[in-house]
Protein backbone atom coordinates (compact mmCIF):
# COMPACT_ATOMS: atom_id res chain seq x y z
CA UNK A 1 0.00 0.00 0.00
CA UNK A 2 1.32 3.57 -0.85
CA UNK A 3 2.50 6.02 1.40
CA UNK A 4 -0.64 8.70 2.57
CA UNK A 5 0.93 11.06 4.81
CA UNK A 6 -0.46 13.99 6.58
CA UNK A 7 1.52 16.93 7.61
CA UNK A 8 0.99 20.65 9.05
CA UNK A 9 -2.65 19.42 9.39
CA UNK A 10 -2.64 18.16 5.31
CA UNK A 11 -4.19 15.19 4.50
CA UNK A 12 -3.63 14.30 0.95
CA UNK A 13 -6.90 13.69 -1.20
CA UNK A 14 -6.86 11.50 -3.59
CA UNK A 15 -9.88 11.39 -6.57
CA UNK A 16 -11.96 8.03 -7.89
CA UNK A 17 -10.44 5.11 -9.89
CA UNK A 18 -6.81 5.95 -9.12
CA UNK A 19 -3.52 3.58 -8.94
CA UNK A 20 -0.84 4.51 -6.27
CA UNK A 21 1.55 1.93 -6.35
CA UNK A 22 2.93 -0.02 -3.10
CA UNK A 23 5.82 2.54 -2.58
CA UNK A 24 4.73 5.63 -3.89
CA UNK A 25 4.29 8.06 -1.67
CA UNK A 26 1.70 10.75 -1.24
CA UNK A 27 2.53 13.51 1.14
CA UNK A 28 0.09 16.65 2.89
CA UNK A 29 -1.22 19.36 1.01
CA UNK A 30 -1.53 16.78 -2.37
CA UNK A 31 -4.96 16.70 -4.61
CA UNK A 32 -5.30 14.22 -7.21
CA UNK A 33 -8.09 13.94 -9.63
CA UNK A 34 -10.09 11.18 -10.44
CA UNK A 35 -8.63 8.35 -12.54
CA UNK A 36 -4.65 8.97 -12.31
CA UNK A 37 -1.75 6.88 -11.49
CA UNK A 38 0.98 7.20 -9.89
CA UNK A 39 3.82 4.58 -9.81
CA UNK A 40 6.40 2.98 -8.39
CA UNK A 41 9.35 4.80 -6.01
CA UNK A 42 7.38 8.36 -6.95
CA UNK A 43 7.12 10.93 -4.08
CA UNK A 44 4.57 13.92 -3.90
CA UNK A 45 5.90 16.02 -1.05
CA UNK A 46 3.14 18.67 -0.15
CA UNK A 47 4.76 19.31 2.72
CA UNK A 48 6.28 23.07 2.47
CA UNK A 49 3.22 24.05 0.17
CA UNK A 50 0.21 22.79 -2.46
CA UNK A 51 0.32 20.20 -5.40
CA UNK A 52 -2.63 19.92 -7.25
CA UNK A 53 -2.65 16.98 -10.34
CA UNK A 54 -5.70 16.71 -12.42
CA UNK A 55 -7.74 14.20 -13.87
CA UNK A 56 -6.30 11.11 -15.75
CA UNK A 57 -2.69 12.51 -15.36
CA UNK A 58 0.17 9.37 -14.52
CA UNK A 59 3.11 10.50 -12.28
CA UNK A 60 5.93 7.59 -13.82
CA UNK A 61 8.76 5.77 -11.67
CA UNK A 62 10.93 7.63 -9.49
CA UNK A 63 9.25 10.88 -10.06
CA UNK A 64 9.68 13.98 -7.82
CA UNK A 65 6.57 16.52 -7.53
CA UNK A 66 7.76 19.33 -4.98
CA UNK A 67 7.57 23.22 -4.32
CA UNK A 68 9.08 25.90 -2.25
CA UNK A 69 8.30 27.23 1.32
CA UNK A 70 5.63 29.60 0.88
CA UNK A 71 6.90 30.77 -2.75
CA UNK A 72 6.05 28.09 -5.33
CA UNK A 73 2.67 25.67 -5.82
CA UNK A 74 3.28 22.50 -8.28
CA UNK A 75 -0.17 22.60 -10.74
CA UNK A 76 -0.61 19.48 -13.08
CA UNK A 77 -3.34 19.52 -15.52
CA UNK A 78 -5.18 16.64 -16.97
CA UNK A 79 -3.83 13.80 -18.91
CA UNK A 80 -0.45 14.60 -18.85
CA UNK A 81 2.32 12.25 -18.48
CA UNK A 82 5.06 12.77 -16.00
CA UNK A 83 8.04 10.15 -17.80
CA UNK A 84 10.18 8.32 -15.36
CA UNK A 85 12.44 10.24 -12.87
CA UNK A 86 11.45 13.74 -13.79
CA UNK A 87 11.51 16.43 -11.20
CA UNK A 88 8.70 19.13 -11.05
CA UNK A 89 9.33 21.86 -8.24
CA UNK A 90 7.08 24.35 -7.86
CA UNK A 91 6.29 24.63 -11.71
CA UNK A 92 2.84 24.85 -13.63
CA UNK A 93 2.06 21.87 -16.41
CA UNK A 94 -1.29 22.69 -18.76
CA UNK A 95 -3.57 19.99 -20.08
CA UNK A 96 -2.45 17.53 -22.40
CA UNK A 97 1.28 18.18 -22.18
CA UNK A 98 4.12 15.57 -21.85
CA UNK A 99 7.45 16.13 -19.72
CA UNK A 100 10.03 13.10 -21.22
CA UNK A 101 11.88 10.83 -18.96
CA UNK A 102 14.26 12.55 -16.72
CA UNK A 103 13.84 16.30 -16.96
CA UNK A 104 13.59 18.54 -14.82
CA UNK A 105 11.13 21.53 -14.41
CA UNK A 106 12.01 24.82 -12.28
CA UNK A 107 10.44 26.78 -10.29
CA UNK A 108 7.31 29.12 -11.76
CA UNK A 109 8.28 28.01 -14.98
CA UNK A 110 4.98 26.75 -17.60
CA UNK A 111 4.43 24.30 -19.40
CA UNK A 112 1.87 25.44 -22.41
CA UNK A 113 -0.92 23.23 -23.25
CA UNK A 114 -0.49 20.14 -25.52
CA UNK A 115 3.39 20.70 -24.98
CA UNK A 116 6.61 18.31 -24.88
CA UNK A 117 9.59 18.67 -23.21
CA UNK A 118 12.22 16.27 -24.33
CA UNK A 119 13.21 13.60 -22.44
CA UNK A 120 16.46 14.58 -20.29
CA UNK A 121 15.69 18.59 -20.24
CA UNK A 122 16.06 20.93 -17.67
CA UNK A 123 13.49 23.70 -17.81
CA UNK A 124 14.77 26.78 -15.92
CA UNK A 125 12.71 28.67 -13.49
CA UNK A 126 10.03 31.48 -14.78
CA UNK A 127 10.45 29.60 -18.65
CA UNK A 128 7.44 29.93 -20.21
CA UNK A 129 6.59 27.16 -22.56
CA UNK A 130 4.18 27.86 -25.13
CA UNK A 131 1.29 25.46 -26.38
CA UNK A 132 2.30 23.25 -28.80
CA UNK A 133 5.51 23.36 -29.12
CA UNK A 134 9.12 20.86 -28.44
CA UNK A 135 11.37 22.05 -26.32
CA UNK A 136 15.14 19.97 -25.71
CA UNK A 137 18.11 20.36 -24.04
CA UNK A 138 20.21 21.72 -21.08
CA UNK A 139 18.91 24.59 -20.57
CA UNK A 140 15.73 23.65 -22.53
CA UNK A 141 14.97 25.71 -25.76
CA UNK A 142 12.41 25.75 -28.45
CA UNK A 143 12.66 23.23 -31.22
CA UNK A 144 9.71 23.47 -33.07
CA UNK A 145 5.83 23.83 -33.04
CA UNK A 146 4.05 20.72 -32.74
CA UNK A 147 0.33 19.83 -34.50
CA UNK A 148 -1.99 20.68 -31.86
CA UNK A 149 -3.91 17.39 -33.07
CA UNK A 150 -1.13 14.92 -33.50
CA UNK A 151 0.34 16.23 -29.72
CA UNK A 152 -2.85 15.88 -27.94
CA UNK A 153 -3.26 12.67 -29.85
CA UNK A 154 -0.27 11.35 -28.83
CA UNK A 155 -0.26 12.90 -25.44
CA UNK A 156 -3.63 11.82 -24.40
CA UNK A 157 -3.30 8.03 -25.86
CA UNK A 158 -0.09 7.80 -23.78
CA UNK A 159 -2.43 9.15 -20.69
CA UNK A 160 -4.50 6.54 -21.40
CA UNK A 161 -2.27 3.97 -21.74
CA UNK A 162 -0.83 4.36 -18.26
CA UNK A 163 -4.76 4.15 -17.08
CA UNK A 164 -4.85 1.10 -18.76
CA UNK A 165 -1.65 -0.54 -17.35
CA UNK A 166 -2.89 0.71 -14.29
CA UNK A 167 -6.05 -1.21 -14.46
CA UNK A 168 -3.39 -4.64 -14.80
CA UNK A 169 -2.69 -4.05 -11.07
CA UNK A 170 -5.81 -3.23 -9.57
CA UNK A 171 -6.83 -6.53 -11.02
CA UNK A 172 -4.02 -8.30 -8.93
CA UNK A 173 -5.29 -6.54 -5.70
Amino acid sequence: MAIIKSVRGFTPQIGEDCFLADNAAVIGDVVIGTGCSIWFGAVLRGDVNSIRIGNGTNIQDGAVIHTLYQRSVTVIGDNVSVGHNVTIHGAEIKDNALIGMGSVVLDHAVVGEGAIVAAGSVVTGKTVIPPHTLWAGVPAKYVKDVDPEQAEEMNVRIARDYHMYASWYKEEE
